[in-house]
């Protein structure tokens, strides 16, 4: 197993610009904001939309899961932008698509079409879900680079408790306005449009504050733009701390060759290996069954559930979902990566196998939310947020855009499969009959052991150092 004792963590900086760094990071976030409002925005809308198009289990999977093929060449693509370009250069491609997508998936009359612009705002999600947490964790100093990353996971579930209330905000004004007929006909008509279309306010906003946040240090460096990064790092840290840590990054960048080649190396496959691991991991585990099915899943669950108390109790997840993210933001820079990702992935298996049992032996009480809502909270304050840090922290400076996006195209294909098969197996009569609705829990279950195997035996410990010391992990200097 690869060494995984902290060498030279940073004392705190002198001299830096503590509000200027959080401004910055918030403005990447804004990215990760969208992530999570655009790919959550799907579960208010989706039970609409299969009434409204006369969709089958497999077209309903492919009007959810369609987006995630998006996201896919979204990170692929911004990988090599954002080495090629520049991270803050692919931010703002995002932010175009994300408002081309909000605007256009309201005007559908079509599946093809509603796909069509669907898959559009996913090339946005995978370049955020991408480059916002490889800028943050390019700016932050390591003493503080765990939390501050943490802030694009704050962000995405921010986003998707967000667009919770907007989508039940949404269905239960047509509730509250009209007879429950009329109501629900609006929403199969109209209602689930203004869900879609509410995501152009935070494009905009996105696509403003960028104007006013700096390029990457660190890309800068690997430019030939070192004036430009040392201005920046000063900003950030201070005069004195950014010329060392200006000679460290040059240093790190002459032992790079700039080559996808460099991932083939001993040292660099397992670090290749190990983040698509963890991409495919968080993923197969099932968070974005619930994220994206939840109001169904509180139907097929708890008893008496109707859609508008289906959303309400989506809203409950998404609060659980942002508290113990901002648990995650206070710990993982003092207790870790691998501690919180192992008792999280344990956490998330045991309420898996218990929503499964609960599944199987047909109990629907309301109790059965608290399986839930404690899978929802071992996911945030661990594997959540804890694999975006560990993924934007591994690869070398020069190739980590898209060594990033090989790890992150992984992820969002797996998010496809785990998408586009839930409705599958969860519809499927054979399974039920023998399962009654308990296999895919069983499925994830056994996943997140296969996850807290691989921390525990080929991930290190990251915490408090710089990115070219984690690099030297990988690759130890001759």
């Amino acid at each position: 197993m690869v060494n995984d004792r902290p060498r030279n963590e940073e004392s705190p900086e002198e001299g830096g610009n503590a509000r200027f760094l959080v401004a910055i990071c918030l403005v990447a976030a804004l990215g990760g904001f969208l992530f999570g409002y655009d790919t959550a925005v799907i579960s208010g809308a989706i039970e609409f939309i299969e009434r409204y198009l006369d969709l089958d289990a497999t077209a309903k999977g492919w009007a959810s899961a369609s987006t995630l093929l998006g996201c896919a060449a979204g990170a692929a693509f911004a990988g090599l932008l954002s080495d090629a370009l520049g991270r803050k250069k692919v931010l703002v491609l995002a932010a175009v698509c994300f408002l081309v997508s909000a605007v256009g998936a309201a005007l559908p009359e079509t599946l093809a079409a509603l796909v069509g612009f669907r898959i559009i705002g996913g090339l946005g999600i995978g370049a955020a879900s991408m480059t916002s947490p490889l800028y943050i964790a390019e700016v932050a100093p390591a003493r503080i680079r765990g939390r501050m990353v943490a802030l694009n996971q704050l962000a995405i579930v921010a986003g998707m408790l967000i667009v919770y209330f907007v989508n039940y905000a949404i269905a239960h004004h047509a509730a509250g306005a009209a007879a429950p007929e009329a109501a629900e006909a609006w929403n199969i008509q109209t209602g689930w449009r203004w869900m879609f279309a509410s995501g152009a306010l935070p494009a905009v906003l996105l696509l403003a504050c960028l104007f006013f946040v700096p390029e990457s240090p660190r890309w800068l460096t690997a430019a030939g733009r070192e004036d430009r990064a040392l201005r920046v790092l000063a900003r950030i840290n201070g005069p004195a701390r950014a010329g060392a840590q200006m000679r460290e990054i040059e240093a790190a960048l002459a032992r790079e060759g700039g080559s996808l080649a460099e991932l083939l190396e001993p040292g660099m496959k397992l670090v290749l290996a190990v983040g698509i691991a963890l991409a495919v991991l968080q993923q197969v585990t099932g968070i974005n069954v619930f994220l994206y099915y939840a109001p169904e899943i509180f139907k097929n669950l708890v008893e008496g559930t109707k859609d508008d108390a289906a959303l309400l109790q989506t809203v409950v997840v998404g609060v659980v979902n942002i508290v113990f993210t901002v648990i995650a933001i206070g710990t993982v820079d003092r207790l870790g990566r691998r501690p919180l990702m192992m008792a999280g992935a344990a956490g998330m298996g045991a309420s898996l196998a218990a929503l499964g049992l609960a599944a199987y032996l047909g109990r629907t009480e309301t109790w059965v939310l608290v399986f839930i809502l404690g899978y929802i909270a071992s996911f945030a304050l661990s594997v959540g947020p804890v694999t975006w840090v560990i993924l934007a922290e591994i690869f070398p400076t020069k190739i980590r855009g898209r060594a990033m996006a090989i790890a992150t195209v992984c992820l969002w294909l797996a998010n496809y499969a785990v998408s586009q098969t839930f409705p599958m197996m969860d519809k499927n009569e054979r399974l039920i009959a023998v399962f009654n609705h308990a296999f895919p829990f069983w499925v994830y279950g056994l996943f997140c052991i296969v996850l807290i195997l691989v921390v525990r035996f080929a991930v290190p410990e990251t915490k408090g150092r710089s990115l070219e010391q984690i690099e030297r992990i990988w690759r130890p200097r001759p």
